[in-house]
């Protein structure tokens, strides 16, 4: 059973990951935390892709981790709205790699392919990318928007109607973005600049020390066994 107490080994990693995409982002992406003291819940915004459907977009989600990550997935809801086979009316996107490791034959999906504590975020967001553009039509989030995107494949882009709401919404987005200040790239060029979120008067740049223990009642019981897993075996199975 999953404890609803963080880990340390979980504040450790997030505090490491965080740093990193600060460090070397994501091309394509911005990430902050939601609330400064608070490494569980993270605000990713995505650009539209140039020279695809949603080129011009700014998208953006909350990004959820639970008290024991890595060993379990993080979760990944949009607030902008998409249409997309695989994101549910709520906003919640469903993509392989945030599933855990279970053998579902009903889903259409490999264990290998669920997530699994080597799994990071940059491995999720260059999976939400790739996603966007090919998305998974066997087990659909949104049937409509799944039906829709066949037709407009099948037809090589002469049924419009898929693509047209796409745009729009990457539409929308933009303009939204632009009264926020964003500049949205809209070619591969500077899509291709990966984007450091600079500190602003409301937003310190972070010290990692700010995370360790003082500030979260931590699951101390369970960081030895993490700590022996991550010394030993890697399979990254845990407990049955």
């Amino acid at each position: 059973m999953s404890s609803t107490v963080p880990t340390s080994s979980a504040l450790r990693a997030l505090a490491l990951e965080y740093k990193s995409l600060q460090e070397e982002p994501v091309e394509g992406f911005r990430v902050k935390l939601l609330g400064e003291d608070n490494l569980f819940e993270w605000e990713v915004a995505i650009f539209g892709p140039p020279d695809t459907l949603y080129q011009g977009g700014y998208f953006k989600a909350h990004m959820k981790f639970p008290p024991d990550y890595p060993y379990s997935p993080p979760s990944i809801r949009f607030l902008t709205k998409v249409w997309h086979p695989n994101v549910y009316e709520n906003g919640d996107l469903c993509i392989s790699i945030l599933h855990p490791p279970v053998d579902d034959p009903q889903s259409g999906e490999l264990p290998c392919e669920r997530w699994n504590p080597t799994q990071s975020v940059r491995t999720v967001l260059l999976s939400v990318i790739s996603l966007l553009n090919e998305p998974n039509t066997f087990s659909p989030a949104n049937v409509d928007a799944s039906v829709m995107y066949r037709r407009w494949r099948d037809s090589k882009g002469k049924d419009k109607e898929y693509e047209n709401i796409i745009r729009k919404q990457a539409q929308v987005a933009r303009m939204e973005a632009e009264k926020e200040g964003i500049v949205v790239p809209l070619t591969l060029e500077d899509y291709c600049i990966k984007t450091r979120v600079k500190a602003t008067a409301h937003e310190p740049q972070l010290d990692m020390t700010d995370f360790y223990d003082d500030d979260y009642d931590l699951d101390t019981d369970s960081e030895d066994e993490i700590e022996g897993a991550e010394d030993g075996d890697d399979s990254g199975n845990g407990e049955s």
